[in-house]
């Protein structure tokens, strides 16, 4: 089970007084606004940092340290990845998942055949796309739609499905 989830990579800094641009890698971005505090990792170093403030400019989030006070702090963050603990991550719904939690997940029919593995999310409008690799390589776009994703196990890291005609080749 996924103990921290990354939320962010650090661009480069913005100002003279220790602020930082963030490339958002959530899906909502406006979750930085209610963030208290931060993991921030650089290779093979991890701090914690408590979050002083937030703004938003174009695609991107301003974003400010608390300890962070000059350009010289906050040029050591440069592609710094930026994570949230399980706890501090935005509650999901019912038959809702955190996409790190499904890349590698096992892939079963509802006859028990394994399909493959989760290699990939897509985020559509309508709803997400599971993306199946098979031993083989070949790939396999399941839709994340109550008829076809009949199970989810994230303790056992296991999906049931059922294939939709048309689904398979």
């Amino acid at each position: 089970m996924m103990d921290a989830f990354r939320i962010g990579v650090v661009i480069k800094t913005h100002g003279l007084k220790g602020e930082v641009k963030v490339f958002p890698t959530t899906g909502e971005p406006k979750r930085f606004l209610g963030l208290k505090e931060v993991q921030v990792r650089t290779g093979d170093r991890e701090e914690v940092f408590p979050v002083d403030h937030v703004r938003f400019f174009k695609n991107q989030i301003i974003l400010k340290l608390k300890g962070i006070d000059r350009i010289e702090e906050a040029e050591r963050l440069r592609k710094a990845e930026l994570f949230v603990s399980r706890e501090a991550a935005i509650p999901l719904g019912q038959n809702e998942y955190y996409v790190p939690e499904l890349l590698d997940m096992k892939v079963f029919t509802e006859d028990e055949e394994l399909l493959g593995v989760i290699t990939e999310v897509l985020t559509g409008r309508a709803n997400d796309v599971y993306v199946v690799t098979a031993e083989d390589g070949h790939e396999l776009l399941l839709p994340a739609i109550r008829q076809c994703i009949l199970n989810v196990d994230t303790e056992e890291r296991k999906m049931t499905v059922h294939l939709m005609k048309g689904l398979t080749s």
